[in-house]
Formats: structure tokens, sequence, C-alpha cells
């Protein structure tokens, strides 16, 4: 989910940056679906991995929502850990 997370926000500053300088129409052509599809990957993934509202809600954050959801994810899965021991 890393990974995705990863894509989705270069991607974006990628269609940002190129928004900004050169706006050159193939650049937005290419990264914009790649972006789309990290987007709509990372909200796939945190639907999978969790059934709890809030990650599946935190992952509907553009740009920063994969990352959000994964760090729910990880902090849920290490919580019972601690409490084991």
């Amino acid at each position: 989910m890393r990974v995705v997370a990863l894509v989705e926000a270069l991607s974006l500053l990628v269609l940002f940056g190129n928004l900004a300088t050169v706006h050159v129409p193939q650049v937005a052509a290419v990264v914009g679906p790649l972006h789309g599809t990290a987007y709509l990957a990372g909200i796939a993934l945190a639907c999978a991995r969790s059934r709890d509202v809030r990650v599946r809600l935190l992952s509907l954050i553009p740009a920063v929502g994969a990352f959000l959801a994964d760090r729910a994810i990880r902090s849920a899965e290490r919580v019972p850990r601690e409490r084991a021991a």
C-alpha cells in the first residue's frame, strides 16, 4: 500500500509541477491516468485490508489518503501485539 501511496503523491506533484511551469499536455495525458489509477488502487486496498470505516474514509482524501489509511491500518495491527505483551 505504501508503493501505491507514493505513486499517487508523486504523480500529483508531477501534475502540479507541469501545470505550474511548462504545461505539456502529453505529461498530463500520461501521468493523469496513472495518478487516477493509484488513487483508486489506494481506496481499494484500504477497503480490502480493513473493515474500519475510519480507515476507509481516510483513503478517500486526495493525495495523502493512502498514506493516512496505511498508517491507521499499521497502528491498528500494532495495538493488539502490545496489549498481549
